[in-house]
């Protein structure tokens, strides 16, 4: 798969649940991954409901950003049929992608739900080209490569398996090999591969030694590196952190690709560093295994190391597009709506326009209402309205004219993602 030299690489933020998403939105991730109530590998997140994310899908697709769904567990037999109860309906609204680390949940959704990518997940244990083609062959569209990797076997594979490759750049690292921990499922009933790891690395041992708690990873003074190596998406690790973290470590790295991208700028500074380690570190950061095999410097050893110093974010107030509206109010004819937003249209009639009998209806007061457009994604900056004196309707017909205009714009912006099996 050759590198498109104009493009750039996705900045992928994790969601645990609605606001984290709207943290990332707003922080400026090209893509979220989150996960529903089960079958990801974060059970103790609060994660989705089906109808949240379906809502959440519908969103990102307005700002024309992805989403993808998380299902990188293994699964049983037994829960096939409920997999596919889940899978169905985000597929028929658009869902952007799925990460897996079953391999016969990998083959069964390729061949039921053609039109969804299939990302392997990092629980897959791909850990060089041999492992990448065999997915390729299967029809995956990307792999998350393992962990443990070095920049070199990442850019090998790249450049010899013709598959995208996705690589963690910011967060918690585990101590065993990606996918292959039973610590947790012998030592207290709970696997990590089942999306309920207890965290026993974090656990002191030979009295208060943390030997097998690793310090978190920071990429950002490598990134120049990973983008060069033709990486095609960079993950930020944190489906269990708050909004807050979300938002910062999105909004540092952002800063840092838009930089890149259109200045050229390379190295980030050591302020930048500086910061992402006062949001929240496990005794401070480490750039992996990008450049080393193994290391004591990447273990923590120590209780009690934590930083965070995370920015009050407040409310998020979700993103608006910028839409024009046209309206026409006509006496003895239905109210008419026209929006418009970057070439997508939606247009409906509703309510009888009367003659007024006491007070006239004015323009300003139909325009007031028009812009009321609440929590829908839009704001109206353009608003054109042709009204015949003396004329009369409901403002709660107003209202509803507007409400039903936004959602045929909103539906003429989606079509183009849904799909039927």
């Amino acid at each position: 798969m050759s590198k498109d030299p104009g493009k750039r690489a996705e900045l992928l933020s994790p969601a645990g649940d609605p606001e984290c998403f709207f943290a990332a939105m707003n922080a400026g991730a090209d893509a979220v991954y989150a996960g529903l109530k089960r079958f990801g590998a974060r059970n103790y997140a609060c994660n989705f409901t089906v109808e949240q994310f379906i809502s959440a899908i519908d969103y990102a697709h307005l700002f024309e950003k992805k989403l993808y769904l998380t299902l990188n567990i293994l699964m049983k037999d037994a829960e096939m049929e409920e997999v596919d109860d889940c899978i169905r309906p985000l597929y028929k609204a658009g869902l952007d992608g799925v990460i897996v680390q079953d391999i016969g949940l990998i083959s069964h959704i390729i061949k039921e739900y053609p039109h969804l990518d299939v990302h392997v997940s990092t629980q897959a244990f791909v850990t060089g080209v041999y492992g990448a083609s065999v997915y390729k062959k299967m029809g995956a569209k990307r792999v998350v490569p393992a962990r443990e990797l070095s920049l070199k076997e990442i850019r090998l594979i790249r450049e010899k398996a013709d598959i995208e490759v996705e690589c963690f750049i910011h967060g918690a690292m585990c101590y065993s090999y990606s996918g292959m921990c039973l610590m947790s499922s012998f030592l207290g009933g709970r696997s990590g591969n089942r999306g309920c790891c207890a965290g026993p690395c974090r656990q002191p041992y030979n009295g208060n030694d943390y030997i097998l708690s690793m310090k978190d990873l920071c990429t950002v003074k490598d990134l120049s590196a990973l983008l060069e190596a033709g990486v095609d998406s960079l993950k930020i690790e944190g489906r269990m952190k708050s909004k807050e973290y979300v938002y910062a470590v999105t909004k540092i790295y952002r800063e840092f690709l838009d930089g890149y991208y259109e200045k050229g700028i390379r190295k980030a500074p050591e302020k930048t560093v500086h910061e992402l380690s006062s949001l929240y570190s496990r005794s401070g950061l480490n750039s992996g295994y990008l450049f080393s095999n193994n290391g004591g410097e990447m273990i923590t050893r120590e209780r009690g190391s934590y930083t965070t110093d995370l920015p009050e974010i407040g409310e998020l107030k979700e993103k608006k597009l910028n839409a024009s509206c046209e309206a026409v109010f006509k006496k003895g004819e239905e109210a008419f709506i026209s929006l418009e937003y970057k070439g997508f249209k939606g247009s409906c009639s509703y309510g009888k326009v009367e003659e007024a009998k006491n007070r006239p209806l004015s323009v300003p007061e139909i325009e007031k209402q028009l812009k009321k457009t609440g929590n829908s994604p839009f704001v109206f900056t353009v608003i054109k309205i042709d009204a015949d004196p003396d004329i009369f309707m409901p403002l709660s017909l107003i209202n509803e004219l507007r409400r039903s205009g936004i959602e045929a714009l909103k539906e003429d912006m989606l079509h183009g993602y849904r799909r039927s099996l």
